[in-house]
């Protein structure tokens, strides 16, 4: 089971943390994704890494503002997001990669296989 947490209000140019927690059984060996979703707008991939946030990919979009964190001991990772801009309104979720061991990270949603119930980020102008 993923838990998203961390979203809420915030005025543009502020910052928020978004963490993903996994319980019930390890991810280790599992890279994870977060995704969001804009209203009106299609899923797309923000940042994957491992649990360890030692090896990241941040999508073009939010790279320079967007960075992840982890604590593989606590199966949790954090989303850092600095100087939010009101374009990146939207559900943000967690998931967790279909394959243990991938070699790479996958942008594709359908290349995750647990996800998160989501956390919503609304950025004011």
């Amino acid at each position: 089971q993923l838990q998203a947490s961390g979203g809420g209000l915030v005025q543009a140019g502020g910052s928020l943390r978004l963490s993903c927690a996994a319980s019930g059984r390890s991810f280790s060996t599992y890279n994870m994704g977060w995704f969001r979703q804009a209203p009106g707008k299609e899923r797309e991939f923000v940042a994957a890494s491992n649990w360890s946030g030692s090896n990241t990919y941040i999508a073009d979009s939010v790279k320079g503002r967007f960075t992840i964190s982890g604590d593989n001991a606590k199966n949790t990772v954090h989303l850092q997001m600095h100087s939010l801009k009101p374009e990146d309104t939207a559900v943000y979720y967690c998931a967790v990669d279909r394959w243990p061991y991938r070699g790479g990270y996958s942008t594709l949603q359908t290349e995750y296989e647990y996800w998160g119930q989501g956390t919503k980020v609304t950025v004011s102008s």
